[in-house]
């Protein structure tokens, strides 16, 4: 059967979740989970979750998906040591040497590869299984077609996102809100920079294209195609951050889905009346990349409930297409949007109403004009009928039943639920009885009293005589077998596992020198002149949507794809800064798997390397061999969807440059062949000045060309140089440069 695995931000979320039918849950403790600012769980919440979970046969999922810094990676252990104990069924992870540990440690408890990995193909997700995930959570710019190919050429679990919120960027490969407001989506504090209006700028004619929320994309939502992924294994809705009422409506729908081969139109509408940015059916199935944002709002949308019809002296006339209740918000799409609590409301009398089906009068102060659709945002007596139902158990846990009493034995009662049985005796011997017989029937009504547990009498047999059962004892009886049971079900036997899977590496430090990243080939022809001797431009294999090239004696990769790809060929592997390093046990497992050169992340500070590297040495007694970008634009994220696209500019990218603008920088963008989009940072990362302070193991300072011309990358080139050879002219210009995360930590 497919799974499907509903988000939980508080305990209230997860009962919601458990009774309107999710299979399992995934959620976060107060560290290392990415969703921060979630209410997230703590040992004694989660003890109380895992039971209540575990006693209505749903599995429970903790997120450990944020990178780790050497600092923190005992803490990050000690806390996946804990979760073993409560009995976690699995955890969702983004950093490789969580994944090793859980493998080596825990063989009780699953690894689940994040989407914050970037696995989009058979060779990404065999990779991270070999080194440890039983599931793999895919991109969510994966088709159908992707996906069905990734199961059927590998077999190994696969999960999906459904229904919720979309990032923008490739998951994982987002950092704008962390070298923007040093609040990082890998460290679960995404500040939602794409939710934030922006100007599109015609660089090459310095004109203003108009502000609009560019980067914002729709809700996914794929409930009227479901059954397209009935070979899925998982099927996970977004929302960790949602209200209880939200996640309710969300796990019934799509368990209504799930469990019919049609689904009710009323079903589908409803999810309108939770938090939606309107929908789009994503990538998943091939939405249009022009319809996969809302350009116009960032926020709840919420559905459309009619039109302004007539105004006269601030009485505003709605004429209505759905009903209108008191009490709930209305948002009227005006010059200026309103949104306004209907406190009062009156019929064409002037009467008030607290329901309108036609035709709904309202004062208001704010300026609204005929023709202004009007939209309910929260609809009250919805949401008031979710809330007051979310909490009633609809699918219960099957028991078999078997009682034996006859006359002069102890009663006992055997309860047996999947694997596990228990048994309870009277204290009493039966006697037979001188009053009304007690019928099977009467039995069966008594010990089916189950209306406050989890359970429910699938098959119920009776070897009964003649017998007198004071009701009192029977319904203490019942009690006290259900809490045995419950205790038996709940009972937890893993043993952990200390496998040391390290063995020594020949790992063979670079030389000093400076490598160039490039864009475009006239940045390549520079470099080429210039005299680098590592260059990456068509020998580079991309983290997402990856093209495979025949390998030539240097190969750049940015996923787990092309490491499995490459592993057996002749070629010198670097793995780029998109793999988000940032502890010496993901070095080590890299080097382990054929990774001669890794490039270290953007959000690490030199504390961070310096522990990186000292740890290296003191574990598995070598160097390690890193590389470091130390100048350009730093990617801020890589999206499959097109911003050009949805301004109607599709193709003009092969003339004209465009950037977005926020009130403080604009940050240019670079269109590629396949229609791909990278957003690159306003300002430049320029370590120049600190080459002699960056510690030891780093040899390799790389130049991330993006939109320079050629001119400029000779003289980028040339300045480099002469640091690397100790020149010590400051170079850095607080106007222009930044030195991103290495002086300042990251949240």
């Amino acid at each position: 059967m497919v799974e499907l695995l509903a988000p939980a931000g508080t305990s209230e979320a997860l009962k919601a979740a458990v009774n309107n039918g999710c299979d399992a849950i995934y959620l976060g403790m107060n560290r290392f989970g990415a969703r921060a600012y979630a209410t997230n769980f703590d040992y004694n919440t989660l003890k109380e979750a895992l039971d209540y979970a575990h006693l209505h046969n749903v599995k429970i999922y903790v997120t450990m998906n944020t990178i780790v810094f050497e600092s923190e990676l005992e803490d990050a252990y000690k806390q996946i040591d804990e979760l073993y104990k409560l009995g976690v069924d699995a955890l969702i992870i983004q950093d490789i040497a969580l994944i090793n540990y859980v493998k080596n440690h825990c063989p009780d408890m699953e690894a689940h590869a994040s989407t914050q990995m970037g696995i989009d193909d058979s060779y990404a997700a065999v990779f991270v299984n070999k080194l440890g995930a039983q599931r793999v959570v895919l991109g969510r710019e994966c088709s159908v077609e992707q996906i069905k190919k990734v199961k059927n050429e590998t077999n190994i679990p696969v999960e999906v996102f459904v229904h919720g919120a979309l990032c923008v960027s490739y998951s994982g490969n987002c950092l704008m809100s962390g070298l923007i407001g040093y609040r990082s989506g890998n460290r679960g504090r995404c500040v939602g920079s794409c939710r934030k209006p922006y100007e599109l700028i015609d660089v090459t004619n310095n004109k203003n294209l108009g502000s609009s929320y560019i980067l914002s994309m729709k809700d996914l939502k794929t409930i009227e195609n479901i059954h397209e992924l009935d070979f899925v294994d998982s099927l996970k809705i977004e929302g960790r951050m949602k209200e209880p009422t939200y996640v309710a409506n969300v796990v019934s729908a799509y368990r209504k889905a799930l469990d019919n081969k049609t689904i009710d139109s009323k079903t589908v509408e409803d999810l309108n009346k939770t938090f939606q940015r309107t929908y789009t059916k994503g990538y998943i199935f091939n939405e249009e990349k022009k319809n996969i944002t809302n350009v116009d709002k960032p926020n709840h949308f919420g559905y459309y409930i009619g039109k302004i019809t007539n105004v006269n002296k601030g009485l505003y006339e709605i004429s209505l297409v759905k009903p209108l209740n008191q009490n709930d918000i209305i948002r009227i799409d005006s010059k200026e949007e309103i949104n306004y609590p209907v406190v009062k409301m009156y019929d064409k009398n002037r009467n008030l109403i607290n329901k309108a089906d036609t035709k709904a009068y309202i004062y208001m102060k704010e300026k609204a004009n005929i023709n202004d659709n009007v939209y309910i945002t929260k609809d009250t007596k919805f949401l008031d009928d979710v809330a007051a139902n979310m909490f009633k158990l609809q699918r219960r846990v099957n028991l078999d039943l078997y009682v034996d009493a006859t006359v002069g034995n102890l009663l006992t009662i055997t309860a047996v639920c999947g694997e596990h049985t228990s048994s309870i005796t009277s204290d009493f011997l039966l006697e037979e009885s001188k009053g009304k017989t007690l019928t099977k029937d009467d039995l069966f009504k008594q010990l089916d009293r189950l209306k406050d547990t989890p359970y429910q009498i699938n098959h119920f047999e009776a070897n009964l005589d003649n017998v007198f059962i004071p009701m009192s004892k029977l319904n203490e009886l019942r009690r006290t077998l259900i809490e045995d049971l419950n205790e038996s079900r709940l009972q937890i036997n893993r043993v952990a596992t200390n496998i040391n899977d390290v063995v020594e590496l020949n790992v063979e430090p670079s030389h000093r020198h400076l490598s160039a990243f490039c864009t475009t080939e006239e940045q390549y022809l520079a470099c080429v002149e210039a005299g680098i001797e590592t260059i990456y431009y068509n020998n580079y294999i991309r983290r997402n949507e990856a093209k495979y090239k025949e390998p030539t004696n240097l190969t750049l990769v940015g996923g787990y794809n092309g490491i499995e790809y490459y592993y057996n060929k002749d070629t010198y592997l670097v793995s780029d800064f998109s793999l988000n390093v940032v502890n010496a046990k993901s070095v080590y497992l890299l080097h382990k798997n054929n990774v001669k050169r890794v490039t270290i992340s953007h959000e690490i500070t030199k504390k961070d390397i310096t522990d990186l590297i000292n740890t290296y040495h003191n574990d598995y007694n070598s160097a390690c061999n890193l590389e470091m970008i130390v100048y350009g634009r730093a990617h801020l994220l890589n999206t499959k969807y097109c911003p050009l696209k949805v301004n109607n500019l599709c193709g003009k990218c092969k003339t004209n440059r465009y950037a977005i603008k926020d009130n403080v920088t604009s940050f240019p963008i670079i269109s590629h062949d396949d229609c791909t989009t990278t957003i690159v940072n306003g300002k430049i990362l320029n370590l120049l000045d600190e080459l002699n302070n960056i510690p030891s193991d780093i040899n390799v300072f790389r130049l991330q060309f993006t939109i320079e011309s050629k001119d400029e990358v000779k003289q980028i080139i040339e300045l480099a140089t002469k640091k690397l050879n100790g020149d010590p002219t400051v170079c850095f210009n607080k106007e222009t440069d930044t030195r991103g995360h290495f002086n300042k930590e990251i949240l």
